[in-house]
């Protein structure tokens, strides 16, 4: 599941959510809507950004 390959990058790269959604150019509340499982469509855009500030590929975020 994305939201939970997002969560575990993000603790193992140990970021904050605020930093990831700041990094990554979204909002701290859209990041918290991905991570959560409320937003479980984010846009390819949104994706592929939050790929680039964990410094991974989209296929990598994407495949888990």
């Amino acid at each position: 599941m994305l939201a939970q390959t997002i969560k575990e990058l993000r603790k193992k790269h140990k970021i904050s959510q605020e930093e990831l959604a700041r990094q990554a150019g979204i909002t701290y509340s859209t990041l918290i809507k991905i991570e959560s499982g409320a937003n479980d469509n984010p846009t390819i855009k949104t994706i592929k950004k939050i790929a680039t500030a964990l410094k991974i590929s989209l296929d990598e975020l994407v495949r888990g």
